[in-house]
C-alpha cells in the first residue's frame, strides 16, 4: 500500500463531471480565471491522480476541497472525488464553508472517501487522525480571536489522536490544513502534542505562491512534515511512504 498527499484541491464543479468530455465542465468559481497556472486544474489532478495512485492506495487531502458555500454546492466536487483511485481520508480546511454537519457529508460522500472530524481512520495498522489547525502564537497580526480558534483546533487534535485504541496502529500519521507552528518555526501547542502521541508524520497545506517560502523543514521535533499543496506539487499526488 502507498501513502499519498495532496491539499488544497479547489474544486467548483457546477454540475456532475464526465472526463470523457471535459468541454462540458462548468465552474462557478474558476481557480483558472484568479491565478492562471490554475487552468483547467481538475484536468491535470484527474490525470496525475490516475497516473500516480492505485486502487489500494490511500490518499490524504489535508483541506480546501470545494469552494462550495453549502453541501449541496460541494456535491458535484464531492462526486468528482467517487472517479478518482485510491482509499481517500481527508479533513477540512480554512475554505470548506459547506463542511458544517460530519453527519451530513458522510452520508453523501463516495464510497471510496472517509473523513475525519475528531476521531480517525484506520487502515490496517496506519491510524490517519488530524484537525484543521489555525494560526499560531507569534505569528504577524495574531488576534485575540485566533487565540481562541487555535486552542479550539489543539483541543480537536487531541480528541482525534485519543479516539486511536491503545496498540491498534503501529504508525501514525496526521492531517492539518495550516502549517503547525508559525511563520519563524516556533514550537507551538500543535507541536507538543504530536510529540506527546508519538506522530511520525504530518501532512499539510495551506500555503500557496510565495508563502510556500514559509514552509517546514522535512524534518523537525523528530517528525517528517510534507507540505501537500496542490500547486506546489504540480497537481500530482505526493508519495508519502510505501508500506509491504
Amino acid at each position: 500500500m502507498k501513502i499519498f498527499a495532496i491539499a488544497d484541491l479547489h474544486l467548483s464543479f457546477a454540475g456532475p463531471v464526465d472526463p470523457a468530455h471535459w468541454e462540458t465542465a462548468r465552474e462557478h468559481k474558476s481557480m483558472g480565471a484568479l491565478f492562471p497556472p490554475w487552468h483547467d486544474h481538475y484536468r491535470r489532478l484527474y490525470q496525475e491522480w490516475h497516473d500516480a495512485v492505485g486502487r489500494e492506495d490511500v490518499v490524504l487531502v489535508p483541506g480546501d476541497i470545494s469552494w462550495g458555500m453549502r453541501l449541496a454546492d460541494a456535491r458535484p466536487d464531492l462526486g468528482f472525488l467517487g472517479l478518482l483511485p485510491g482509499r481517500i481520508v481527508m479533513i477540512q480546511g480554512n475554505h470548506d464553508y459547506w463542511w458544517q454537519s460530519v453527519s451530513r457529508i458522510r452520508q453523501v460522500v463516495p464510497s471510496n472517501v472517509r473523513v475525519i472530524q475528531n476521531d480517525h481512520v484506520l487502515v490496517g495498522d496506519v491510524a490517519f487522525c488530524g484537525t484543521r489547525g489555525w494560526a499560531c502564537p507569534s505569528e504577524t497580526r495574531f488576534s485575540e480571536d485566533d487565540r481562541r480558534i487555535y486552542g479550539r483546533e489543539l483541543l480537536r487534535l487531541e480528541m482525534s489522536l485519543k479516539s486511536v485504541p491503545a496498540g491498534a496502529a503501529r504508525k501514525t500519521i496526521v492531517l492539518m490544513h495550516f502549517m503547525p507552528t508559525n511563520e519563524k518555526h516556533e514550537r507551538s501547542g500543535f507541536i507538543d502534542i504530536l510529540e506527546a502521541y508519538g506522530v511520525q508524520t504530518v501532512v499539510y497545506g495551506h500555503l500557496h505562491a510565495a508563502a510556500r517560502s514559509h514552509r517546514l523543514p522535512e524534518r523537525a521535533w523528530g517528525i517528517s512534515f510534507h507540505l501537500v499543496s496542490a500547486d506546489f506539487l504540480n497537481f500530482r499526488p505526493a508519495l508519502i511512504e510505501q508500506l509491504e
